[in-house]
């Protein structure tokens, strides 16, 4: 039986909405990216079922998110913007940019799933096994990945890159 998508939005909207705003920070963009995930679940209504929805939203949300933040990284929206980078960058409190350049050198590389987990387990404090159930994976396939990001970290640390 195909999901009723008005009702679904109704119910879940609110939760895809903090969730989007939880990780963009922007209420507009995180609007937009609400949209999106329904515009993702409208795309395969047909072939879902009303069983496990909240994670599969919540899912599809977060990869939207990052998704999103990985595009305006790859292709800022104004041209002005990667100078405005240059200049965040200048200011003392760069701490904020090195992180992100850490992670941008540690997750490059890695599958999308590894960043989502990484957010919904470090950031969003997700235990093993809720995050595994989000992201379709076993508790030892995401203990496995996050130490191999732990692994990354460390050897770039050592490297002496994470300390520019």
């Amino acid at each position: 039986m195909a999901l009723d998508v008005e009702d679904l939005y109704r119910r879940m909207g609110p939760m895809v909405l903090r969730r989007c705003r939880q990780l963009l920070g922007d209420p507009e963009a995180a609007r937009d990216a609400m949209h999106d995930v329904f515009v993702e679940i409208c795309r395969r209504h047909d072939t879902l079922v009303d069983a496990g929805l909240s994670s599969l939203m919540y899912r599809t949300a977060t990869n939207v998110c990052l998704n999103r933040l990985r595009s305006q990284r790859r292709k800022p929206s104004e041209p002005a913007a990667e100078l405005l980078l240059q200049i965040a960058a200048a200011d003392p409190a760069v701490g904020r940019v090195d992180a992100r350049s850490i992670l941008q050198r540690l997750l490059g590389n890695e599958p999308v799933s590894s960043a989502t987990i990484a957010v919904l387990h470090l950031h969003d404090g997700l235990t093993l096994e809720q995050t595994a159930e989000v992201v379709g994976l076993s508790v030892s396939g995401v203990r496995k990945r996050l130490r191999k990001l732990q692994s990354a970290l460390a050897q770039m640390s050592e490297q002496g890159e994470g300390a520019s």
